[in-house]
């Protein structure tokens, strides 16, 4: 039976473990799994566009051995010029694995059950799985430890909110969550704050993103105003424990819900979290791809 990655609440925490022993290793020894995933192809079918999700899974699939290919909006078309079901059919005749990033999370769901080859979620509206596993990946490399450690997530309770509330429940975290009113996490949210200052108080790590997203470029001078007591700056960071991690999962517009001088401070984990996606990620191929 075919395995997928569509949320991390569909991993078992002896699953999380397993891919960061795994990528453990893979940095480790590079060069141990050259051949893990030779002659097997790697399907990117994106309706986003992206960096990091593009770059990291292309050169990581070429560090396993593997060939990638990749299908953008105007290749496909996903749901309009052919159907996501005939697409998620066709490919499994022609690829070992497939990564969808693209907006409605039914269009993942609906991938996963036509595919009869793994499909992991490169983004959707509501998770970005490979994301949040990469972070919480970075914070136990970072603070050797996870269990009893708080996350405070400040700004929009959007797609990386909600797989982090997710990862952070399974291996043991707290999370708060600092959000405008309207903007919470679909997921349920048992710390929620409405002042950031409240949420970062004690804090071993905080986390933002953007104000808005691929997709809300409408709402971008209105949420600019919702948001502005949101930013993560040197005052807010300063209420956190002397040593908190600062994260990002980028692009990060500067000077808006982060400074630049966080951004480029001594506790900032960000390009470390950027380095890592690349890494978890081959750990989960190759765990799909067994």
């Amino acid at each position: 039976m075919k395995k997928d990655l569509i949320s991390i609440a569909n991993l078992k925490l002896r699953e999380v473990e397993e891919i960061f022993n795994l990528t453990d290793k893979l940095k480790k020894d590079k060069t141990k799994f050259a051949k893990a995933l030779c002659g097997k192809t790697l399907a990117l079918v994106f309706q986003k566009p992206s960096n990091r999700t593009r770059v990291s899974f292309e050169v990581g699939m070429y560090q396993l051995g593997g060939y990638s290919i990749y299908l953008g909006p105007d290749e496909i078309n996903l749901g309009v010029r052919e159907s996501i079901k005939d697409v998620a059919k066709t490919l499994s005749r022609y690829v070992n694995v497939i990564v969808l990033r693209t907006f409605a999370h039914n269009n993942i769901l609906e991938m996963a059950k036509y595919a009869t080859v793994p499909v992991i979620n490169g983004l959707s509206d509501f998770s970005h799985p490979c994301q949040a596993l990469a972070d919480i990946y970075t914070i136990k490399e970072k603070l050797k430890h996870l269990k009893g450690l708080t996350l405070a997530y400040v700004g929009d309770g959007n797609n990386v909110c909600n797989s982090l509330l997710y990862a952070c429940a399974k291996v043991g975290m707290n999370m708060n969550v600092a959000t405008p009113k309207g903007y919470e996490p679909e997921g349920k949210v048992i710390n929620l704050f409405h002042k950031p200052e409240d949420a970062v108080k004690n804090a071993d790590i905080i986390y933002t993103d953007v104000w808005a997203s691929m997709g809300q470029e409408k709402e971008v001078a209105k949420r600019k105003k919702i948001f502005q007591n949101f930013q993560v700056n040197k005052k807010l960071v300063n209420l956190a424990k002397k040593n908190c991690l600062i994260m990002h999962c980028l692009p990060a517009h500067r000077g808006e819900e982060i400074t630049d001088e966080i951004i480029e401070s001594k506790n900032s984990v960000i390009f470390d979290q950027a380095e890592n996606r690349m890494h978890v990620q081959k750990a989960i191929l190759i765990t799909l791809l067994r």
